[in-house]
């Protein structure tokens, strides 16, 4: 179908983004998939997904074409749901120029935000807030992803990180696709050899920022300390973990440290 089509046909259905659902148009030649309404809703998945027939994808949302995350799939990634929508605008502009720190916050607490900050809520949380609803419980064959958290010497290379980050994995029995989401401090987020190794595992970096590590208690001694910080790899991986569990210690591999929780 031409695009014009179906833009023609959609127009009077659609309402916004939060309620439209994700269409992707195909052409007659199964050349392009593409991405047409509600791309961060579905229709950029699925457009990839289009790719094992021969088609292209084409998505033309501003986070995906650029390499950088957007609220919605940070939500999706860490399935959550986003309590203030309006505030995506916003937050995603910011994050095409630069990276934000996602703050984890325990209850029972009032949290009082900006328009400019998009509150995430863990979806089916059970009462101590730590776990998805269904997961870990005896019995149960879900699993989900792990935190990778990430320390670094300065100007480290990105082979040094994906050597590390690749067999601290197989130390476990674990590989890249068990990785839900790697963590660092926010002192790094300029560090270019880190982030050019987290996007060539395509995987998504969140900077923990130098509050919220010094609030949990990491199990080993850092030489961060002299940095103000507790640490980084351990408490930037429990900071965004579930279980508030580390399965790996920091461990030191060359210039790299890591440590793993879920």
């Amino acid at each position: 179908m031409a695009c014009g089509i179906a833009v023609r046909q959609l127009a009077p259905l659609l309402k916004d983004k939060w309620d439209d659902p994700p269409v992707v148009v195909v052409d007659a030649g199964l050349n392009n998939a593409i991405s047409l309404c509600g791309g961060h809703h579905g229709a950029n998945e699925l457009a990839k997904r289009l790719a094992k027939s021969g088609a292209r994808p084409v998505i033309t949302t501003a986070t995906e074409v650029l390499h950088r995350p957007s609220v919605e799939t940070i939500a999706d990634t860490l399935d959550c749901e986003i309590v203030n929508r309006d505030s995506t605008r916003a937050v995603n502009s910011c994050l095409l120029r630069s990276d934000l720190p996602l703050i984890n916050i325990s209850g029972p607490k009032v949290v009082m935000v900006d328009p400019d900050v998009t509150v995430l809520k863990k979806k089916g949380v059970r009462k101590e807030g730590l776990e998805k609803e269904g997961i870990g419980k005896q019995g149960d064959n879900q699993k989900t992803g792990v935190i990778v958290g990430i320390g670094t010497r300065r100007d480290v290379s990105s082979n040094n990180v994906v050597d590390a980050v690749k067999k601290a994995l197989a130390e476990h029995g674990l590989t890249l696709p068990d990785v839900e989401l790697f963590a660092s401090a926010t002192i790094k987020e300029n560090e270019s050899g880190l982030i050019e190794a987290i996007f060539g595992m395509g995987g998504q970096i969140v900077f923990i920022p130098a509050e919220v590590i010094n609030s949990i208690n990491a199990p080993s001694a850092s030489e961060a300390k002299r940095l103000g910080l507790n640490g980084v790899c351990e408490p930037c991986a429990l900071a965004l973990s579930r279980e508030n569990k580390l399965i790996m210690k920091k461990k030191v591999y060359d210039n790299v440290t890591i440590a793993i929780a879920q």
